[in-house]
């Protein structure tokens, strides 16, 4: 039981999976891809995903506004197209890919973007994105929306021209309760609410012993039982992937 408890403390998945799995999911998909394929990243950033698709002809794509503290890496990776992710300079079906990774919260008429990407794939292309559900604000000011449902992906990708349309949940509900019950010890750590210091003296115990339940207890049951949810309603996000007809 004690081994078992340690695998898990030691899993990075077990605090982080919304990224971890994300990243395995996109290393996944890449995989897939045959040698020398033609593959956009659209929103590139930091180009995190770069080395998974090695094997193929990687492109990128981004406006390149963000502050450098926004961006995952630290700062921009080489971007071959600075430029609207509506509007991208490129001839159509230029790509066999178009990678789209957590982007379309972040821009204001996602669905002239997803006819955008279906305008720069070649026929039988295959798209990979994801997004969230639900997220709090991140990189203001572009942030214009919390999340996008599977009806969402099946009705705007279709109406694109995609077909073969997979929508899968990034875990369920209780791994997002998991994700949330950190973030709140992370939120409220004694001395960084900015409360008077006689409260913060009274909380800080408090907070010690909220410490192993909210930072442990939960994320290692969460991970446990969240398989059995089967409806999987507050997800955190989406794993999509569709064809260009």
């Amino acid at each position: 039981m004690l081994s078992a408890l340690r695998r898990y403390l030691a899993d990075r998945e077990l605090f982080a999976y919304n990224q971890v799995r994300r990243d395995r999911w996109i290393a996944q998909q890449a995989s897939q891809l045959a040698a020398g394929a033609r593959v956009l990243d659209v929103g590139a950033g930091s180009c995190p995903y770069r080395e998974k698709f090695r094997h193929c002809v990687y492109k990128t794509q981004d406006f390149t506004a963000l502050r450098q503290e926004q961006l995952r890496g630290g700062s921009y990776g080489q971007i071959d197209y600075i430029c609207d992710a509506a509007k991208i300079p490129v001839p159509d079906a230029s790509f066999d890919a178009v990678l789209c990774a957590e982007v379309l919260e972040h821009l204001p008429t996602p669905v002239d973007v997803v006819r955008e990407i279906a305008r720069i794939l070649a026929p039988g292309g295959r798209l990979i994105l994801t997004a969230p559900l639900g997220s709090g604000i991140h990189q203001e000011p572009f942030h214009f929306y919390g999340g996008y449902t599977p009806y969402w992906y099946r009705k705007f990708l279709a109406e694109a021209g995609f077909s073969e349309i997979h929508v899968e949940a990034n875990e369920g509900t209780l791994r997002n309760f998991a994700q949330e019950s950190i973030r709140f010890l992370q939120l409220t750590r004694p001395f960084h609410l900015g409360m008077p210091l006689l409260a913060e003296l009274v909380w800080m115990p408090l907070w010690c012993l909220l410490l192993p339940l909210l930072g442990v207890v939960v994320p290692v049951v969460c991970k446990l039982v969240d398989r059995y949810d089967r409806e999987q309603r507050l997800t955190v996000g989406y794993h999509v992937t569709a064809i260009r007809q």
